[in-house]
């Protein structure tokens, strides 16, 4: 969603093999030799693209066959819109309307865009190192391990920014793809083979590959959200933080989604309610803060847009974000008199206001498809279904728990963890004020999660600690703001 120091952002994906010295104002300064990562994400991203894509593209033929109209508009509808979405997004992101690539220009309009960029992606990747080249810029994170933070520098060439913005492009390109396509996707062929009481082969295979591509989306929206809000931290995350957050998205995404076609089953037309519901209160929120703040609009987000393309990109921006808010977490909160687009603020009051709600929405559509369910479902044990979807959403819960008390990579500039979290909400019910008796931190395990600076102020650097206090947030200002 913000473009800003992109060709920065995805540093950690340079290997970790070079040389460092150290600069008279103590800052680290690390000399790369163009040992660059594989582009993974790139192809990741375009073969769910295709693979998508040449499912749905079957699919549709065999609804052609069998002359379901219905699905085959709708499967259509669903594959070629978030299509041409990545096309215009592909194309802006590279800004290659100004210049001359007429062949690249043409693949666009062939829908093949996302190939091209890949292709080129590996280009670049397989040429680098191969001759030494300048660098082009130079970029300034602090490096946090254990209980330090050692600001850095890195050199980055002409290869490292190419493949830069590439990895951005298709992780922009991958929410789109997710949300405006496989989301829907799945929801109706999900809702499909409920209706025509029998798989298809291949549209099992479709929402198998779109449910990947959701918690794909998913799992990008977090990572981008944690290197926008800390942007001045070099940011890596462990495997087991990766695991931790697809379990949790995966969870999460897999039962809202069944709760939703098991109550339209039952509710058609009120299904149609809720979800029209769902997305004009998380489309119109952040306008509403924004006329509430009397902000104005950023007038970075494009050099050559007027006020009016500025709100046309801001109100794209603003339906993507309902449309994720929908199916799952968002992960960032919209401020759109921000240069960034990005509340950098994290709130955790309301991440526990979307679980809870979302949590009893859930509860509330599974009860009612339990009660008007139809006779379909006489061979199927309700009860156990029900119970298993509250034990699955529960699961994505306390996984997304896990992940920010454990595998959050900058868990160390929270100045509460959730065990502090939990625990100011139970001295809230209880009409305890702890708050403010300043009383300990946390006697949970998890010490790290408290940024507590061992070392002695005259062996910081100068700026560090307040860089370091800019990012601290306090767990009963959130639950207030919220």
């Amino acid at each position: 969603m913000a473009e800003e120091g992109d060709h920065v952002e995805n540093i950690s994906d340079v290997e970790q093999s070079h040389h460092e010295s150290a600069s008279e104002n103590g800052v680290m300064l690390v000399v790369n030799h163009s040992n660059i990562q594989p582009p993974f994400s790139v192809v990741l991203a375009t073969l769910l693209y295709c693979a998508e894509f040449v499912c749905a593209a079957v699919l549709c033929n065999v609804y052609h066959k069998s002359d379901d109209d219905i699905w085959m508009g709708s499967t259509i509808a669903f594959m070629l819109v978030p299509a041409v979405l990545t096309q215009l997004a592909l194309t802006f992101i590279h800004r290659d309307l100004g210049r001359d690539r007429p062949l690249v220009l043409f693949l666009h309009l062939l829908l093949l865009g996302p190939l091209i960029r890949c292709f080129e992606a590996l280009v670049v990747y397989f040429k680098a190192g191969k001759e030494e080249e300048p660098y082009v810029t130079i970029s300034r994170k602090i490096k946090l391990k254990k209980d330090q933070a050692t600001p850095m520098e890195w050199e980055i060439g002409h290869s490292e920014r190419k493949l830069a913005t590439h990895r951005n492009a298709f992780k922009r390109t991958a929410v789109i793809q997710a949300f405006l396509g496989s989301t829907p996707q799945l929801t109706l062929q999900l809702y499909a083979n409920i209706q025509e009481k029998y798989f298809l082969p291949i549209r099992l295979t479709l929402m198998v590959i779109c449910l990947i591509s959701i918690t794909y989306g998913a799992l990008v929206c977090s990572v981008l959200a944690i290197n926008i809000r800390y942007d001045d931290y070099k940011v890596r995350l462990r495997p087991a933080a990766y695991l931790c957050m697809i379990l949790w998205r995966g969870l999460e995404i897999a039962t809202r989604i069944t709760s939703l076609v098991l109550f339209s089953s039952a509710l058609t037309y009120w299904v149609i309610l809720v979800g029209l519901g769902n997305l004009l209160f998380f489309f119109l929120q952040p306008w509403a803060e924004f006329w509430a703040r009397r902000a104005s609009l950023p007038d970075n987000v494009e050099k050559n847009f007027s006020k009016l393309g500025t709100t046309v990109v801001l109100l794209l921006v603003t339906f993507l974000y309902a449309c994720i808010n929908v199916f799952c977490w968002s992960a960032v909160q919209l401020d759109l008199g921000h240069r960034d687009l990005i509340e950098m603020k994290q709130h955790w009051g309301r991440l526990a206001a979307y679980y809870g709600g979302r949590f009893l929405e859930n509860s509330v559509l599974i009860t009612l498809w339990y009660f008007y369910k139809s006779d379909f479902y006489s061979y199927v044990c309700a009860p156990l279904l029900v119970a298993q979807l509250l034990i699955c959403y529960s699961l994505a819960v306390l996984f997304m728990l896990l992940f920010y008390q454990f595998c959050h990579p900058c868990r160390r500039l929270f100045r509460h963890n959730v065990h502090d979290c939990l625990a100011c909400v139970c001295c809230c019910r209880r009409g305890v004020g702890r708050a403010g008796e300043g009383h300990p931190h946390s006697y949970s395990t998890t010490a790290t999660m408290v940024l507590v600076l061992l070392e002695p102020p005259d062996l910081q650097p100068p700026d560090l600690t307040s860089q370091l206090g800019e990012h601290e947030t306090a767990i009963v200002e959130d639950m207030e703001a919220a």
